[in-house]
């Protein structure tokens, strides 16, 4: 497999826009190629059959930019439903003075910070120009998987209101989803951590 730059000319068409659950500020749509050529300088790096190593190659830091943006949504969320909780009040006290609130902030609160932190380390990791990628794992799974938590425990805080587009926390729940499968999906990011984890521990 080679990759190639294939810029915008006769052949090459963009078909309909994909009506996505998230991430709608970014478009996705299909690419088509009929009868397109593309010159042979067009070839990435120089040398045929290296697509696949190219292509894999930016996985680590990829996957460390899908954790970096699952902190963001984290702790977003968690922002939100402090604020929110904070505000709203019910039987004469506000929300997170009720112990339900509590335990699902204190939740929050501890996800958010873990995912940055598994985050920041497989970051220094790659900085030091080590390999990384049960560290990249990890932290993308963890991380993906606490702004869909967080952003769902947010949503719920929220009660009816979170469900209104009025409110930002039913957005961070839609785009959240997206962090478990781009950069390779969470049950992949297990398997690599796993298959690494035992690799570095031998018997």
């Amino acid at each position: 497999m080679s990759l190639m730059i294939a810029p915008k000319g006769e052949g090459f068409t963009v078909g309909k826009k994909f009506d996505k659950l998230g991430y709608k500020a970014i478009d996705s749509a299909e690419l088509m190629f009929d009868n397109y050529r593309i010159p042979a300088e067009n070839l990435i790096g120089g040398v045929e059959g290296q697509g696949f190593f190219q292509a894999t190659g930016g996985l680590e830091l990829g996957r460390i930019n899908v954790a970096a943006r699952g902190v963001g949504l984290a702790d977003g969320a968690l922002r939100l439903a402090t604020e929110y909780a904070q505000l709203r009040e019910t039987m004469g006290k506000p929300i997170c003075e009720h112990q339900a609130i509590q335990l699902k902030l204190g939740e929050m609160v501890t996800r958010a910070r873990a995912a940055r932190l598994l985050t920041l380390d497989a970051a220094k990791i790659y900085d030091r120009g080590e390999r990384c990628d049960m560290e990249a794992g990890m932290a993308k799974y963890f991380a993906s998987e606490a702004a869909v938590r967080n952003s769902e425990e947010g949503l719920r805080i929220h009660g009816g209101y979170g469900y209104s587009k009025e409110y930002d926390i039913e957005r961070y729940y839609r785009d959240s989803i997206l962090m478990c499968i781009g950069e390779g999906t969470n049950e992949m990011q297990r398997m690599i951590i796993s298959k690494q984890w035992v690799k570095r521990n031998p018997a």
